[in-house]
């Protein structure tokens, strides 16, 4: 009796040790595995055909401000030197991609509204063979946008400056909070630059000196906007409804400005 015992605990054993064996592998395969992959950033042989000067404004008639094929947003207008700096903050948005090739950006600037000088830092969001691809830059016109090597994300807290420095110098800062990155670039400005207005703008990019598709943003909120130092509703600046100047369809939509905050709104590729 004695030995049966032992030999039925040696036979329970052993199928406890083979039933172990037989899940702890599929635990171990069901168990999740962490990816903490970074979005796509826009090549800088991309970025590089890329610029970033108001198109075809016209007047909006009946309706309150302007219109431009590219620009979305407000600009502070006046005489010369009358605009010196100008802030803006917003979260980077996600775009949606499909097929097509399409193109968004995001900024504060000076000049550019009266004069083809500009001097402006910001981000962009592209759709390139489908996938959504962001990235980070500055620009002096009538040069391309320079590249930043750095990380932007959907989500991310962006807040970007531009200062005229009095010395024939512009500062452009463009910081992320949350990647926990600062560039600041110091430049001239462009030839025959004015100061005589600042923006802050979503934007069709244009690419190889065309206005691209825009990229469908769904909506971009920027805040505590300033130009001089004092909230851009101050200021009495015109709004900028980009509309596609053959159709008359309507791209994106800036909302009322209150405090320095506004919304805008994608509404149409082109």
């Amino acid at each position: 009796m004695p030995h049966k015992g032992s030999a039925r605990l040696l036979t329970v054993a052993a199928g406890a040790a083979g039933l172990a064996l037989a899940v702890t592998p599929a635990a171990h395969a069901a168990a999740p595995t962490a990816h903490h992959a970074h979005p796509a950033q826009v090549s800088p042989s991309v970025a590089r055909h890329e610029s970033h000067d108001l198109r075809n404004v016209r007047d909006a008639g009946k309706h309150a401000g302007v219109t431009s094929g590219n620009w979305s947003g407000y600009a502070a207008t006046g005489s010369n030197g009358s605009d010196t700096s100008v802030s803006s903050s917003w979260v980077q948005p996600s775009i949606t991609c499909g097929d097509q090739d399409t193109y968004s950006s995001y900024w504060v600037g000076l000049d550019g509204y009266n004069n083809s000088a500009l001097e402006q830092t910001g981000t962009e969001a592209d759709c390139i063979g489908g996938q959504a691809e962001y990235g980070a830059w500055w620009e002096v016109l009538p040069a391309s946008e320079s590249p930043y090597s750095v990380t932007v994300a959907p989500g991310d807290q962006l807040t970007a400056t531009v200062t005229d420095n009095g010395d024939g110098t512009f500062t452009m800062t463009l910081a992320d909070s949350t990647q926990g990155w600062t560039k600041t670039t110091r430049h001239s400005g462009s030839s025959g630059y004015q100061d005589s207005s600042a923006e802050v703008v979503a934007e069709a990019t244009s690419v190889g000196g065309q206005i691209a598709q825009l990229s469908n943003f769904g909506e971009v909120d920027f805040t505590g906007s300033t130009a001089n130092g004092q909230s851009l509703d101050s200021t009495s600046p015109t709004e900028i409804t980009m509309q596609n100047q053959d159709s008359g369809d309507v791209m994106a939509q800036p909302g009322s400005l209150s405090g320095g905050d506004f919304s805008d709104t994608w509404e149409n590729y082109s």
